[in-house]
């Protein structure tokens, strides 16, 4: 089943966490489907937040933030990566959890790669999209173990770098769990 506005809808502190474990789905223009389990993601909370690209105001590439919850922000780093963000809050709130993970896979711009994602996935809303969303996962919330740590490639704020907004599965737990599903 997947996931609906309400479940962006929240701030991004309860949006992150509930994210692992999730279902992300790719369906590629050729048909093929790409279904992981999301196992890593960081939270970014508005303009108060120095980690967060909100906090020089609204720019022109940074403005989807605003937008409703369940928006994709795409931004392209080093010149390679496409980093994948899904809006969350309210409307005029700019928050957004970075995708930094799936199912045997680390790291945002590995995921953007295997996305195959690219400047036409701003803005995309995963409420209703037929190429990106997010369905509920087959592990359920409650066996689900995960550890908070503080966000990577932050350091540049000071305080907020330490927030442990960063969410990981802890593979062994996950791993026992499958097994008996």
């Amino acid at each position: 089943m997947r996931l609906g506005r309400k479940f962006f809808e929240r701030d991004v502190l309860e949006v992150a966490p509930d994210l692992l474990g999730k279902v992300l789905v790719r369906r590629f223009e050729d048909g093929r489907e790409v279904r992981l389990m999301i196992t890593e993601v960081e939270a970014y909370r508005g303009i108060e937040d120095q980690a967060c690209h909100a906090r020089f105001g609204k720019t022109e590439r940074n403005k989807i933030m605003w937008g409703k919850a369940g928006l994709v922000y795409v931004y392209l780093i080093y010149g390679m990566y496409w980093m994948l963000n899904l809006v969350t809050g309210k409307e005029g709130e700019p928050q957004a959890v970075l995708i930094r993970g799936l199912e045997g896979m680390e790291g945002p711009g590995r995921v953007g790669r295997l996305l195959e994602l690219d400047r036409g996935f701003y803005g995309e809303d995963v409420i209703i999209s037929r190429r990106l969303w997010v369905e509920e996962g087959k592990v359920k919330d409650a066996f689900l173990n995960f550890e908070r740590s503080e966000r990577v490639g932050v350091e540049y704020a000071g305080e907020w770098a330490r927030k442990k907004w960063r969410f990981v599965v802890k593979d062994s737990k996950l791993k026992m769990q499958r097994s008996k599903l």
